[in-house]
């Protein structure tokens, strides 16, 4: 796969990857993936990361189902960082239920919550 080898990995094998909605623009999250998540990625159309806390490769929403469904993948200039354009299924993308991981702004006395919770995450994960 020639296009994989115009990414340049880190020396762990990861480059990050932004997921941002397509339709709004919104950043959603900022994820890892490794050659394989890429491919599976781009294979699948379905959003595919490399979980550096679980050693493995992390389908996005395997437990929650909000799944991401990837309409394009795009390479930053230096090569070292990709963009998935998707459609967050559910609304959600991240794991606290909130429709972006950026829901904290910086406020003159520290870190705001800014973004509701749309779906508590004891119901997403059964926790």
């Amino acid at each position: 796969m020639q296009w994989l080898e115009q990414v340049k990995f880190d020396a762990a094998g990861l480059v990050p990857v932004i997921a941002q909605d397509v339709r709004s623009g919104r950043v959603l999250m900022l994820a890892w993936a490794n050659a394989e998540a890429l491919e599976e990625t781009v294979r699948t159309g379905r959003g595919v990361y490399f979980s550096r806390s679980r050693g493995r490769l992390w389908r996005k929403g395997e437990e929650s189902g909000n799944v991401q469904q990837v309409q394009e993948v795009r390479l930053d200039c230096d090569g070292d960082a990709v963009l998935y354009k998707v459609v967050q299924v559910g609304g959600m993308a991240c794991h606290t239920g909130r429709e972006s991981c950026f829901f904290r702004r910086l406020g003159k006395d520290g870190w705001e919550t800014v973004d509701p919770v749309i779906t508590p995450p004891e119901e997403l994960y059964g926790h």
